[in-house]
């Protein structure tokens, strides 16, 4: 593991914020949603605010006076803090916070979240095809009623959580652990169902790869509409009949919406293999939207998967057809980067927020925007490792998430009139 290749102290701090999250950004999304605020009547300006929840993060062993001590010291050295302004209270903190509101961080992430890998990011391509993924988590708030209302609890052994569950469902890029978009809901909302408005936000030259809980026929369709590629795995059980074997060990079958049976599957499937599945009438459904769709499976053995000497059988479906576009052993490999957002997860549970730490959120427009907050950080922290990596021409999975967490928060002193 190499620690902070290419980053000197000098060189990061709260800038790394102000970098990542730019102030037009920032300003931008406050005027979107309506909650501009004047210093002179003696409120954080809400850019102020909103560098603060994202401090927060960077603190979250520290109290909000800490942390106000060590953020507004950097943003006085970006231009984002006027030198005579007074130091914000906890009081004035929260107060702030509350008139910042769900939204602002939401639109702030919509603005700046974008790929961060470059051509020559290690880890990151499938040949021209950047990969990414989608998963869900979930985070323990505060145990307030407003917060129970709105989240809700797990049910584990028959009774419920300790705490109240929010649930996250979000796209990551695999080569360098970025989020790159994400929703938030209920505990008792399902990852399937939050995972669907984030399917839009595909675009060509993608690959989405996704575990098996993830398919469905209206998923797949929405996904692959887009234009981008996608490489998912499918649950045993789905019919996959065989329309041609490839060359590579591969074949071809057609994914249809379940509720075609009877003569009308035979007909798709007879157009499929007569290559006419494109103008064939009963792939299309009573809304002229595909009810098939033709693709390339690609089946592999895990052994000794569960430990007990037995294997595993993985099935993959791809919208990747032609074989020369990708071998399976390039599909297995590009599936495999999956588990890439699981070392994103970690980054946010393990090293920002800390191993079983819940939220400081009591209420739930401020749990929305702490989490957020969460991920505007992480994003941050994923743009300078990856600078790091490429200039080091190294994976960036060989620098040290903990380490430059570590780098950025010793360089992030100074205050801007704090008392004694």
């Amino acid at each position: 593991m190499v620690s902070g290749v290419g980053v000197r102290p000098d060189q990061v701090s709260v800038g790394v914020l102000v970098t990542a999250v730019p102030r037009d950004a920032v300003d931008g999304a406050v005027a979107q949603c309506g909650v501009g605020a004047k210093r002179s009547d003696g409120k954080l300006p809400p850019h102020v605010t909103a560098y603060l929840t994202m401090g927060l993060w960077l603190f979250a062993d520290d109290d909000y006076a800490e942390v106000a001590k060590k953020v507004t010291g950097g943003l006085d050295r970006f231009g984002c803090w006027d030198a005579g302004w007074l130091a914000p209270t906890p009081g004035g903190i929260s107060q702030a916070r509350k008139r910042l509101g769900r939204d602002v961080l939401a639109e702030v992430f919509e603005r700046v979240a974008r790929p961060v890998a470059s051509p020559v990011t290690s880890g990151a391509w499938l040949r021209d095809r950047r990969v990414l993924a989608i998963d869900g988590f979930d985070v323990d708030v505060p145990d307030t009623m407003e917060n129970a209302a709105e989240f809700g609890y797990s049910r584990t052994g028959g009774g419920p959580s300790a705490f109240p569950k929010a649930r996250v469902v979000a796209l990551t890029e695999c080569g360098t652990h970025a989020f790159l978009a994400a929703e938030v809901g209920a505990y008792a909302v399902a990852e399937q169902t939050l995972a669907m408005p984030l399917y839009s936000r595909l675009r060509r030259g993608e690959l989405l790869t996704a575990d098996r809980a993830f398919y469905s026929f209206t998923a797949w369709d929405r996904a692959q509409a887009t234009g981008a590629d996608l490489l998912w795995r499918i649950q045993a059980g789905i019919r996959l009949p065989v329309i041609e074997i490839l060359g590579d060990g591969t074949y071809l079958t057609v994914l249809m919406d379940k509720t075609i049976r009877g003569g009308r599957r035979d007909r798709i499937l007879a157009a499929a293999a007569g290559g006419t599945l494109d103008t064939c009438d009963d792939a299309i459904n009573d809304r002229g939207l595909p009810a098939a769709h033709l693709v390339r499976i690609v089946e592999y053995d895990v052994p000794d998967r569960a430990g007990n000497g037995t294997g595993e059988l993985i099935t993959l479906a791809t919208t990747i057809t032609d074989p020369a576009q990708a071998g399976p052993d390039e599909l297995a490999e590009a599936y495999h980067l999956r588990w890439e957002h699981e070392t994103a997860n970690d980054q946010l549970k393990t090293h920002l927020r800390g191993p079983g730490r819940i939220l400081r959120s009591k209420l739930p427009d401020l749990v929305h925007q702490e989490i957020w907050a969460w991920l505007l950080v992480q994003h941050a922290l994923t743009v300078l490792i990856t600078a790091a990596a490429d200039a080091a021409a190294i994976d960036p999975d060989r620098i040290s998430f903990t380490d430059t967490l570590r780098l950025v928060r010793r360089s992030a002193t100074g205050s801007a009139a704090i008392s004694p």
